[in-house]
């Protein structure tokens, strides 16, 4: 046994230091290949990247077996220290194989502890210092419940909570500053440092304002499975003299004219005239100045001027108004096979109309901000709507229109309305980095934020773009997170950290959602892996972002699944959570699993099959680094 273990060591030994001295050339070759004098103190994060794009070149999962076999470095934690890696595990082979050990590079390479200690560092100055037992820090989306409640952000802080983002697709600057000084008054309490991230929607593709729909609400009781009323239908009436406050809960509500509500007690019966027909009888329940609420035990449609009848006594003579009943918001119930239409037109979207025997007579039809971006489609193509919740394919071009064929879609059908993202995974988009509305909400983020968010970043033209507006509003140090949510910036994804390295402070949000449906979800594991990592290699922090704990922030109870997703995320420097009601609960339960992993991990180690995204970084086309 140990004569055979000798002999195969004897042969793969050798084998193994001309495979590592191979891979150490090329990366020194192509490094060579770089600029990398630009970067400043950010030289050797860039030299790093490069090497490590170099080293991925290669397919190098079998080696790992040998060197395991070994009990050498299986390369697989190389992310932030490829050369030293390297170079480590070449004297540790030579002196194995009895060889005289190689001398040190002239050029001196950090080893894994200085990598660590590099993404360390720049965490801690995009998000601010870690907590005690746990490094990966919590950024909390904020609902708009922190501009009114001091409190709220004090709990937040409390639980875990190290850096607060605002979303610049809501609300508006009265409200942010409320909400930042809020956040304030809370570090100022808790003796906390709190980090402010504010950000911009970016080109966002949305579907454009839709037709109204019909003026008409639903009145309808909960039954049991027997039909048995468990509670009965709500329906709010107000008075249109002024503004009236009501109780905040799932109940319709309509508009009444003249002083016919001041009339009306609780426990009168009203007869209301049902849109089908019919007429119902309902009670009132509960007052309100200017304000009553019925009651029913049977579903009524009350639709836009239906009359309402009450009596003061038995037999004296009928009460009687109308109420008045806004539409409702357009939407269009969309099935598999369905044809739709996108039209870069500015008019309102529509449902499909069909004719008395259910001949289509105009598919559902959508208008597309901003409208040119359907410039960018190809027949064949393929769209997807809300997040990936309806998938089509296009079918032909028009002038100013895109016809399209459903052709994945919940089979129940999914209804589709206005201000809903589009993605085009198999296209181009020439469309600016920042739009008018984000060049104003940037004035306002330069001021008050500590962090920006830049949503949909593409390029490294685009970094570049950011950098020179902060530079104009006097804030070129200002820190960054970029946002990598489409098919194009992840595969550019090399270029765009190097052109952040040039940056005093920025790191990678992996904006999950967004990404899922460009690249696909089969896709999307190993695509947050090779984001997590590029930036490791790069030295950049990452924020592991999009539904984390969701269920758990909506419902207050988590799926299994989302709880391992979580646990997941303990590899990135921070772990974003989403707004919803039990938001204080999950951000405690996020800093309890965080610190129980960080017990059990750091990172992880990788298996090294060629990277495509490597591969690219140095084809000609793609001309590798540019000038900061």
């Amino acid at each position: 046994m140990r004569g055979s273990r000798r002999t195969a060591d004897a042969r793969t030994v050798p084998h193994l230091i001309r495979e590592i001295e191979k891979m150490r050339e090329e990366v020194l070759r192509l490094e060579r290949r770089q600029p990398l004098r630009s970067f400043g103190p950010r030289k050797g994060s860039a030299r790093n990247l490069v090497d490590y794009l170099a080293f991925r070149r290669f397919d190098a999962r079998r080696i790992q077996e040998e060197l395991a076999s070994l009990g050498l470095s299986s390369l697989g934690r190389a992310e932030s220290h490829v050369r030293g890696n390297l170079e480590s595990v070449l004297r540790q082979l030579n002196v194995l194989a009895g060889r005289p050990v190689p001398p040190r590079p002239s050029l001196r390479v950090p080893g894994p502890a200085e990598g660590r200690a590099e993404i360390d560092r720049h965490a801690r100055d995009l998000l601010g210092p870690s907590r005690p037992g746990r490094r990966t820090r919590i950024m909390v989306t904020a609902p708009s419940g922190v501009a009114t409640d001091p409190g709220l952000v004090h709990q937040l802080l409390d639980a875990g909570m190290d850096c607060m983002r605002i979303n610049c697709a809501h609300d508006a600057p009265p409200v942010w500053s409320a909400m930042i000084a809020n956040v304030r008054r809370a570090e100022r309490g808790t003796g906390r440092r709190c980090r402010v991230e504010m950000d911009l929607c970016g080109p966002r593709l949305r579907t454009g304002p839709m037709a109204p729909g019909p003026a008409v609400v639903k009145v309808r009781p909960v039954r049991d499975p027997f039909g048995r009323v468990l509670s009965p239908g709500r329906l709010w009436l107000l008075s249109e003299k002024g503004v009236v406050r009501i109780p905040e809960d799932a109940a319709p509500v309509v508009g009444v004219a003249g002083d016919w509500l001041s009339r009306r007690r609780r426990g009168t019966f009203v007869r209301i005239a049902d849109a089908r027909g019919k007429r119902r009888s309902v009670r009132v329940v509960a007052l309100r100045a200017g304000a009553r609420q019925l009651s029913s035990d049977r579903t009524i449609y009350v639709a836009d001027g239906a009359d309402l009848r009450a009596r003061s006594r038995p037999g004296a003579p009928w009460d009687v108004t109308h109420v008045s009943v806004p539409p409702s918001e357009g939407v269009a119930l969309i099935h598999l096979g369905d044809p739709v239409l996108l039209t870069a037109r500015a008019e309102l979207g529509r449902a499909e109309e069909r004719n008395d025997s259910g001949r289509l007579r105009s598919p559902a039809t959508f208008s597309v901000l901003p409208p040119e971006a359907l410039a960018s489609l190809r027949v064949g193509h393929h769209v997807w709507f809300d997040g990936g919740r309806v998938g089509a394919v296009v079918l032909s071009m028009g002038d100013d229109e895109v016809r399209l064929r459903v052709a994945h879609v919940d089979p129940r059908g999914v209804h589709l309305g206005a201000d809903k993202g589009l993605n085009l995974p198999d296209s181009t988009l020439t469309l600016p980095p920042l739009t008018p509305k984000d060049l104003a909400d940037l004035d306002f983020v330069v001021r008050h934020a500590d962090v920006v968010g830049y949503s949909f970043v593409q390029s490294a033209a685009d970094v570049r773009f950011l950098r020179r507006e902060l530079a104009r509003r006097g804030k070129p140090d200002l820190a960054f997170v970029l946002k990598i949510e489409t098919s194009r910036g992840f595969d550019l994804l090399p270029e765009i950290l190097l052109a952040a390295l040039h940056a005093p402070s920025a790191g990678v949000m992996i904006a999950r959602g967004d990404l899922a449906v460009e690249v696909g979800y089969e896709r999307l594991a190993e695509v947050q892996e090779e984001i997590l990592w590029l930036c490791e290699a790069a030295h950049l922090p990452a924020v592991w972002a999009t539904q984390v704990l969701e269920s758990l922030t909506k419902t207050g109870l988590p799926s299994r699944a989302e709880v391992t997703d979580a646990a997941m995320g303990a590899r990135a420097e921070c772990v974003m959570l989403n707004k919803g009601p039990h938001l204080l609960e999950a951000v405690r339960a996020l800093d309890n699993i965080l610190r129980r992993m960080e017990a059990h991990q750091a990172k992880k180690s990788a298996r090294l099959r060629h990277l495509h995204v490597a591969e690219r970084f140095f084809e000609p086309a793609a001309g590798g680094l540019s000038p900061g």
